[in-house]
């Protein structure tokens, strides 16, 4: 009998997707490894014998790589696909043989401080996902993105299968727009071969037209854009049901300031007057007494979030379909 071929190392990875809101922008914590060509997210292998804790080497490996501190930290997803890593092998992650199962993080942040990091940054997600943003409305990205998926789908027998899942994900034909549905449409034009993650992995060497490539946006080395992908769908989702988005506000801040970081995160507009009263309902912000004279108009009060609420009872975050603009 031929004996069977050695199985490959598994190497445990750590992923973190670190989110912020800068001038009103939703922002994420990149590296660029030296010699890459890519960004990608903060990331590590993970080492049984000198790791205590997944979250403690996450955490340092962010710190190391960035000089950034983390606070609120939540465990994300396992990705385990296979050949999800093989772009990685060149990076420290372990032998061009192994099999890297990561554990992906998203951790919130108060404020984009200045890592001070010559490989670190922090980059719009709409770098990454231009069609993901509809506070001013429909995106212009969506119309490249339409053509070719129409295309897509015209090119197999499940034509109307296919266009079906492009309608409901990307809102065509007048289908309703849904926020958290960003990895699915993610890996829609990755399936479809749009996203450039897809050419790379399939060899492909096709350039895709500059105006499409610009509208699917930036890739991220290995598949550190599928991670990201899935951290915007879980913010996303979250905020409607638990108060997270405060983690991304200082002690102190204004309700303006408050309904932009969540229109930030939602990539969608909030009526401002039921944004308003949304949030006097649920009794989680208190005026603090005191005026904000640096918002370039009339000065605002400003307000903290009513952390004692988290161990007093359930607290629910806001029902965005209920405050859109």
């Amino acid at each position: 009998m031929t004996p069977p071929s050695p199985s490959p190392a598994v190497v445990i990875g750590l992923s973190a997707v670190v989110v912020a809101v800068q001038d009103g922008e939703a922002v994420v914590l990149t590296v660029r490894p030296p010699d890459a060509e890519l960004e990608g997210l903060p990331f590590g292998p993970f080492d049984p014998g000198g790791h205590r804790t997944f979250e403690l080497a996450m955490r340092a490996f962010v710190t190391q790589q960035t000089r950034f501190n983390l606070g609120y930290v939540e465990q994300l997803y396992t990705f385990g696909d296979k050949g999800r890593d093989a772009p990685i092998a060149d990076m420290g992650s372990g032998p061009a043989a192994s099999r890297v199962i990561s554990v992906g993080y998203l951790a919130l942040a108060p404020a984009a401080v200045d890592t001070h990091a010559p490989d670190s940054q922090w980059r719009p997600w709409s770098r990454f996902f231009p069609y993901e943003d509809w506070r001013e409305g429909r995106p212009a990205a969506l119309d490249p993105i339409e053509q070719a998926l129409r295309a897509w789908a015209e090119q197999a027998r499940d034509a109307a299968h296919r266009m079906a899942r492009a309608r409901l994900a990307f809102a065509l034909d007048g289908a309703p727009w849904n926020e958290e549905r960003v990895l699915e449409r993610y890996e829609l034009l990755y399936e479809a071969g749009l996203a450039q993650e897809a050419a790379r992995d399939r060899a492909d060497t096709a350039a895709l037209p500059a105006a499409l490539a610009a509208a699917v946006g930036e890739p991220m080395f290995s598949d550190h854009r599928r991670i990201l992908a899935t951290a915007v769908s879980r913010l996303r989702g979250k905020i409607k049901y638990r108060p997270v988005v405060f983690e991304l506000m200082g002690e102190a801040f204004t309700l303006s300031a408050l309904q932009r970081a969540v229109e930030a995160i939602a990539g969608v507009p909030l009526h401002k007057q039921n944004f308003r009263r949304a949030l006097e309902r649920a009794e989680l912000v208190e005026g603090l007494g005191r005026m904000d004279a640096d918002t370039g108009g009339r000065p605002a009060e400003l307000f903290r979030f009513r952390k004692e609420l988290l161990s007093a009872r359930p607290v629910s975050g806001l029902s965005l379909p209920l405050l859109r603009d």
